[in-house]
């Protein structure tokens, strides 16, 4: 798989063809849909899913979009397109083998209701938890996408999330709302604690998985 790194939360997989997009949000590129086959959502926010570019990149080309059931409340006329998972699911994505996890977003605030949130696991090696740190026990993740920036989050506890996964690589995810101040602090403390090769992406990056 080569995968493309945009901006906040969302990731562009590209494997036989095949082109699946993770969570295209209010803050990232509508590049990020350009020729998609399937697209995956986390949970219901807008940082995650920019309904209205998913509706006009659903007019100019059908695709898949797989999430949890509360989507359906969120995405208007998008949601015919919708197919929903829950935790414990596999299936094929754009010809990508996926996993999904976890079941709940991490807690904001207890005045704030908390909503469904999916992780995926890609070809048993890519893990992009959404808006938690649900730690699959049943496969050794090879990369992981942290997310390292958030109203619900606390550095020590993304820091353990990571631990606990123990990848061969931590790359920066959910980070939209940092200035570079902020990046220059989190980087430098996610690299001394984090136990993994840890780096952040600039939005366009590639690598391969």
């Amino acid at each position: 798989m080569q995968l493309t790194k945009y901006a906040h939360s969302c990731l562009r997989l590209e494997h036989d063809g095949g082109v699946l997009v993770v969570d295209p949000g209010m803050f990232s590129e509508p590049a990020a849909l350009d020729g998609v086959d399937a697209v995956l959502i986390t949970h219901e926010h807008p940082d995650h899913v920019d309904v209205e570019a998913l509706t006009r990149a659903l007019e100019r080309r059908p695709f898949t979009v797989t999430g949890p059931a509360s989507l359906a409340g969120v995405l208007g006329d998008a949601a015919e397109a919708l197919t929903v998972v829950a935790p414990g699911e596999s299936f094929t994505a754009a010809g990508v083998a996926v996993r999904a996890y976890g079941g709940r977003h991490a807690v904001i605030h207890p005045d704030i209701p908390v909503v469904e949130n999916v992780g995926y696991l890609f070809n048993d090696v890519v893990y992009h938890p959404g808006d938690a740190l649900f730690v699959p026990e049943d496969v050794q993740v090879d990369t992981l996408f942290a997310p390292i920036h958030a109203p619900w989050s606390k550095f020590s506890e993304v820091v353990d999330f990571i631990r606990a996964v123990a990848p061969r690589r931590a790359y920066a995810l959910h980070d939209g709302l940092l200035n570079d101040k902020g990046f220059a602090v989190l980087d430098r403390q996610y690299t001394a604690l984090s136990g993994t090769d840890y780096r952040r992406l600039e939005p366009g990056s590639r690598i391969d998985a």
